[in-house]
């Protein structure tokens, strides 16, 4: 006899986390039915005034200049672990360019079969194709839903989630029409977020002085054509958002990158306003090194491995990341550097052999040697290695730290030295010892998202070291752009597109003359004016200054709450993330209780887990494959399970 239950569930956020739930939904249904256990009555809503699939960041509709931070082989929206219920539809990224170059869909347009055209494994793919791809994969999902399966899609914004005392909840949607649903799933994503303090300010003061300032936004977002041609624009922030806003102000208004083979130099159009850079280290982060693969193949983790994780568990010690994990991943980056210089300049060391048999004894950890392991390895490279081939792991995070500049135009020089170094670097590859020492701490941070979640270390070291100093060290170095945006910067500075504040910058208003200032204590000079400001920043993820209609309710409401951290010195802080209960993630309400049915995934779990924005990692052949790769997946299939078994 067919065994039936029905069951009403709404996901609210459309992107890839909502669309990973969907995913995991109709697998998990198509499994029961084949097991022969019975045909699941279930209706999903879901919810996001962004089209399903892309949701708000992947629109397919953006500028095809901004580029996605990983090549076409690493994402993935289909789990591929043979431990889970077999998807009903869909592949790996990587799996739909190549389909799509061998039988291209009607539905794509000329710019999309222009850049498959092109798009190679190792290339890094525009986010409007990964946006088409993520549809792509969301019609055929919806297409294969098995028997006893609807889905309806609203595209509108969730207002409300409230409780209706039977079991069930009733979501207020923008349009005014209430879901009552069994169970909800918040898979918010990025929200907008209120601006902090100095941000309230610049704003306040751009509308008194008639001045333009761009808060922080997702560069799609942005109206590109209000900055100005032929202005200073002053532009804050140089990670990932701010090469955004250089391309779009740049190639984006008609100017072109030439090559001679050797240099590429910028021709400008003529539209272009005169951008001025500043960050907290005066450079933008580093490129990444050209690969086969996401991790360096020459680079294995000798210290901070599963095994050295796994004492820690067996021993009963809650690890600190500072005291117990940092000295283990350091040894790695240090062991990576140098016998990759040992490797390609065996020059560089006279007797290598003998180096790497010191060096190794030295980084090994004694658990009873009362001599400071570092100062070990001191002694080995004062014997073996010139001050020249020695690796400083801060400087490559700050390279200009130490330098002060008589002039912006020796400063914008040495920017161009470094950019172009750096590219020079990135093109050696697994060659380039400064590259797999960051290599060393690419692996080591997918090893650490395992370690580091669900309370996998203490309060204090999650505060003060993980998030305090290591996220933005190890994003610096190994979260970069693609090195052809390095060589396009220096292009840009040598034309004069492009110059830098410098380093520790400080910003004011000039309420006399009507402009936004900033200037660097490393920089002689007067300091840089400019009637437009961009924030080059994504909105904050921090749950308490959310913008979002639905979380500021369910925190008023006290469904949900914050999750607060203990110091070092004992005082309670609010965390980025909502307070959670595992497995799944279920959020902690202001009394305590755990609300059934109602559960989280993403990015408002960056308190319990690190790295939450990352897309899931397709399986790379050869491996190797972390545990942290599939990890967003997994807590979708566990979401899944838990609604199908209400």
């Amino acid at each position: 006899m067919e065994k039936t239950q029905s069951i009403r569930t709404a996901i609210i956020g459309a992107g890839p986390r909502g669309t990973s739930v969907l995913e995991r939904l109709l697998a998990r249904c198509a499994a029961q039915i084949a097991s022969g256990a019975g045909t699941v009555r279930l209706h999903i809503d879901v919810i996001d005034p962004f089209p399903a699939g892309p949701g708000h960041v992947w629109q397919p509709q953006q500028s095809r200049l901004f580029l996605m931070n990983t090549q076409s082989f690493y994402p993935t929206l289909i789990p591929e672990a043979p431990d889970l219920a077999p998807p009903v539809a869909g592949t790996t990224f990587d799996q739909w360019r190549a389909r799509q170059q061998r039988d291209p869909s009607p539905s794509l347009a000329e710019d999309e079969l222009a850049e498959l055209a092109v798009l190679g494994p190792n290339d890094f793919p525009s986010r409007a194709l990964y946006g088409r791809y993520l549809r792509s994969t969301l019609e055929e999902l919806a297409s294969k839903a098995p028997d006893g399966v609807t889905i309806d899609f609203h595209e509108t914004s969730a207002q409300s989630v409230r409780p209706a005392g039977d079991g069930t909840f009733d979501v207020g949607l923008a349009t005014g029409e209430t879901l009552s649903t069994n169970a909800v799933v918040l898979a918010l994503g990025h929200v907008p977020s209120r601006l902090n303090p100095e941000q309230r300010e610049l704003q306040a003061s751009a509308k008194r002085l008639g001045l333009q300032y761009f808060p922080p936004a997702v560069p799609a977002d942005v109206d590109w054509s209000l900055v100005p041609a032929g202005e200073p624009v002053l532009v804050r922030g140089m990670g990932l958002n701010f090469f955004d806003t250089m391309v779009q102000l740049t190639e984006g208004r008609g100017g072109k990158f030439v090559s001679n083979g050797t240099v590429l130099r910028y021709e400008p159009s003529g539209q272009e306003p005169r951008i001025i850079a500043a960050s907290r280290r005066g450079t933008p982060y580093r490129a990444k090194a050209a690969l086969n693969g996401y991790y360096p193949a020459s680079v294995t983790l000798r210290y901070f491995t599963e095994a050295a994780l796994e004492r820690f568990r067996t021993a009963g010690i809650r690890p600190a990341f500072d005291h117990d994990f940092w000295p283990l991943l350091h040894r790695d980056a240090l062991w990576a550097y140098y016998s990759t210089l040992v490797r390609s300049q065996p020059n560089a060391v006279p007797d290598p052999a003998a180096f790497l048999a010191a060096l190794d004894e030295a980084l090994h950890p004694h658990a009873h040697s009362a001599v400071n392991w570092e100062d070990s390895v001191e002694s080995v490279l004062a014997v073996h290695v010139g001050p020249r081939h020695r690796l400083d792991l801060p400087a490559l995070a700050a390279p200009l730290a130490g330098r002060s500049f008589a002039s912006r135009a020796e400063l914008d020089a040495a920017v161009v030295d470094y950019l172009l170094d750096d590219a020079r670097r990135s093109a050696l590859g697994e060659d380039d010892p400064v590259k797999m020492a960051i290599g060393a701490l690419h692996h080591g941070r997918a090893a650490l998202k395992t370690a580091v979640a669900d309370g996998g270390i203490t309060d204090e070291s999650w505060v003060a070291g993980l998030r305090g100093w290591f996220e933005s060290f190890v994003e610096g170095l190994a979260s970069g752009p693609p090195a052809l945006r390095s060589e396009q910067l220096a292009a840009l500075a040598r034309a004069g597109v492009v110059s830098f504040v410098g380093p520790d910058p400080k910003f004011a208003v000039d309420r006399k003359n009507g402009a936004f200032t900033a200037s660097s204590p490393w920089v002689a000079g007067a300091p840089v004016a400019a009637r437009t400001m961009v924030e080059a920043l994504a909105p904050g993820n921090r749950v308490s200054a959310s913008d979002s209609p639905v979380l500021e309710q369910l925190l008023a409401d006290g469904l949900v709450r914050p999750r607060l951290m203990m110091t070092v010195e004992g005082a309670p802080v609010q965390s980025t993330g909502l307070d959670v209960v595992p497995h799944p993630y279920r959020p902690v309400a202001a009394n305590g209780s755990v609300t059934g049915g109602l559960y989280v995934l993403g990015l408002q779990l960056s308190s319990v887990q690190w790295g939450t924005a990352i897309a899931a990692e397709a399986v790379q052949p050869g491996g190797p494959n972390y545990r942290s790769g599939q990890r967003t997946l997994r807590d979708a299939d566990e979401i899944a399970g838990a609604i199908l078994a209400l």
